[in-house]
């Protein structure tokens, strides 16, 4: 069997983070960054967990499935990332930085 070539790009997929963005950002309008963890405090065991915030950062209010399905799109462009850490989806630049990295005052 001949091998096939890899479908792994050298350089990340700029043009779906910003698609993605543009997305989220039709999606749930006002929001400036989409925080996104494995750590939902209503729930017991890690659960998809996804936080909406305006360029304020004022929490905004979203339903169930809006949060879940932010949440799932952010983690399929970023399959591997390190989501045992919160990351934050910045919607105006379309970039993804983990939350424990930007509170510290670096980025990643």
């Amino acid at each position: 069997m001949l091998a096939m070539p890899s479908v792994t790009l050298a350089c990340p997929d700029t043009g779906r983070q910003n698609r993605l963005a543009a997305q989220l950002a039709d999606m749930i309008p006002g929001a400036a960054t989409i925080r996104v963890s494995f750590s939902d405090p209503t729930q017991t065991w890690p659960h998809l967990h996804a936080i909406a915030k305006d360029e304020a950062g004022k929490t905004m209010e979203l339903s169930r499935t809006t949060a879940r399905v932010a949440g799932r799109w952010i983690l399929r462009v970023w399959p591997d990332a390190d989501w045992t850490r919160p990351h934050t989806f910045d919607l105006v630049d379309a970039s993804l930085t983990r939350s424990d990295l930007v509170a510290a005052g670096r980025g990643c």
